[in-house]
């Protein structure tokens, strides 16, 4: 391989861990094109492509575009020209791209150059426009995406990563027209050194600049970790959820099935938003093989509920009103103690840390001292499935562990509950290793950490006895297709026999 070849392999997956600007293949970016079928087919209809990596989008609508004027317009190159100069719009996310998408939709890195099959254009960006953007720094921080001072205050001969959509109160301004279509496929994230998470997400200031400028559809494809979660996304969501103008959700839990070789945790989606439509969803999910299609709206509970399969299940638990068990999940550090507090071989107290289990003093501990004397079940804050395993069923989390007093944890973990007695506690730890109670933990958690909110969906059922999946079944009235969903969705967990 060359050295350029492998310079450039390197660069492309850098551009994925620090930016999520990935390649849409051809097959969905014609499944999101389809969705606006009637607009492709009108010859007055006007296309934005809001971030070109490629052109490929814009590539797609030409050749649809293309079949539809031939009729209208005989003449190859007036035919050409009229679509170029007054359908096809794009924002490139760098100069190269922008070179890249004008070289794949005029045939020439300069629209109005020597091989372009456009001679309609006076200047060389054409209608594939870049502009060098600065960030606007304020305490360390980009006003408008959040960037890191630290890591994007760059010199001249790099990239800013600043992207003009997002880089404007006006976003109308940049090109000062109406677009019939925006269809796209936008950066993802940016990466932050100062940030233990490592990347902070952008797409959702995309989807909403892009609403700013009011077109009639509006077709993006982004990650589908704002379902549940995600950094910075709860205003997001709560506004995806409650807009009844999204007439259409395809979600791909896995999302190598998209963008095969990328991952990207809690697989992707793209949505239809249609100006004029007020009405349900019609979700969508493809998944090994399976398309499972619903109607219903996006807000029924308070996140997104991925499977349709499980609305009827969750309608099911939700009518037995019982408190939800995150209610008595801690909160992260419950006893006020880091992930890298290691035992000390010193005290009475058994510490349950990263990797290690011993004694602490227990003057050692600045919270929770209220559970250090009781029986505790504790599970780990993060399981590595998040969503992007190839073959389900899935784990969900990690087994539980039983904790006799006195004991404590470091932020490792999580209590679950704490308990008087034994019997209560090692009861929990049955409950927690059904695949029922995973598989409603599994609802809200598509990346790998577990908080107290993903047993938002739990039933806090009462601990004097010991839960089975088949018990449960029964108590909550499940039919045979329910269970089954269950049991292809989520893997045994052998009991605790300690």
């Amino acid at each position: 391989m060359s050295s350029d070849k492998q310079e450039t392999q390197v660069v492309s997956k850098q551009r994925v861990t620090d930016h999520g600007e990935v390649l849409t293949g051809r097959r969905e970016v014609n499944a999101m094109l389809d969705l606006v079928k009637q607009e492709t087919e009108r010859i007055e209809s006007r296309f934005l492509e809001p971030a070109c990596g490629t052109g490929n989008f814009l590539t797609e609508i030409l050749e649809r575009k293309l079949r539809v004027v031939e009729k209208q317009i005989p003449d190859q190159q007036e035919r050409a020209n009229h679509i170029f100069n007054n359908q096809l719009f794009g924002i490139a996310i760098t100069e190269l791209t922008s070179l890249l998408s004008r070289r794949s939709v005029y045939c020439s890195k300069t629209a109005n150059g020597k091989y372009s099959v456009c001679d309609a254009f006076d200047q060389p960006q054409g209608n594939i426009r870049f502009e060098r953007i600065e960030h606007k720094w304020e305490n360390g921080r980009c006003v408008f995406c959040g960037a890191s001072q630290t890591e994007y205050d760059r010199g001249g001969e790099l990239e800013t990563h600043a992207y003009q959509l997002i880089h404007t109160e006006n976003p109308e301004e940049i090109f000062n027209m109406k677009f019939d279509v925006i269809v796209g496929n936008p950066p993802y994230q940016l990466s932050d050194a100062g940030d233990s998470a490592g990347s902070s997400p952008i797409y959702h200031i995309f989807v909403e600049q892009a609403k700013k400028l009011n077109p009639r559809f509006l077709s993006i494809i982004i990650p589908s970790r704002w379902f549940a979660g995600g950094k910075g996304l709860d205003h997001f969501r709560d506004t995806m959820l409650k807009d009844r103008r999204i007439s259409h959700l395809v979600d791909h839990p896995i999302a190598s099935d998209v963008f095969p070789g990328v991952k990207v945790i809690g697989g992707v989606c793209y949505f239809l938003w249609e100006r004029d439509y007020s009405g349900p969803c019609r979700v969508t999910t493809h998944m090994n093989g399976m398309d499972d299609t619903m109607n219903r709206p996006l807000d029924q509970f308070d996140t997104f509920v991925r499977f349709n399969k499980a609305i009827s299940i969750l309608e099911k638990v939700k009518a037995k009103k019982y408190p939800p068990m995150s209610e008595q999940v801690s909160r992260q550090k419950p006893f006020g103690l880091r992930t890298f507090v290691q035992p000390t071989g010193e005290g009475n107290v058994t510490l349950y840390a990263n990797k290690a289990v011993g004694k602490i003093q227990k003057s050692d501990i600045s919270n929770g001292i209220d559970m250090i004397e009781v029986w505790k079940v504790l599970i780990s804050m993060a399981y590595g499935e998040g969503g992007e395993a190839r073959d389900y069923p899935r784990m969900i989390m990690g087994k539980p562990i039983v904790a006799p007093p006195p004991s404590a944890c470091t932020e490792t973990y999580l209590v679950v509950g704490a308990y008087e007695t034994e019997i209560e506690a090692k009861n929990l730890d049955s409950y927690l290793r059904t695949k029922f109670l995973r598989f409603l933990v599994g609802l809200r958690k598509n990346t790998q950490h577990i908080t107290k909110d993903r047993f938002s969906f739990v039933p806090l059922l009462p601990m004097t006895k010991a839960w089975t999946d088949k018990k449960l079944y029964t108590h909550f009235g499940l039919s045979d297709d329910e269970i089954a969903f269950i049991e292809t969705m989520v893997r045994p967990m052998e009991p605790n026999n300690e």
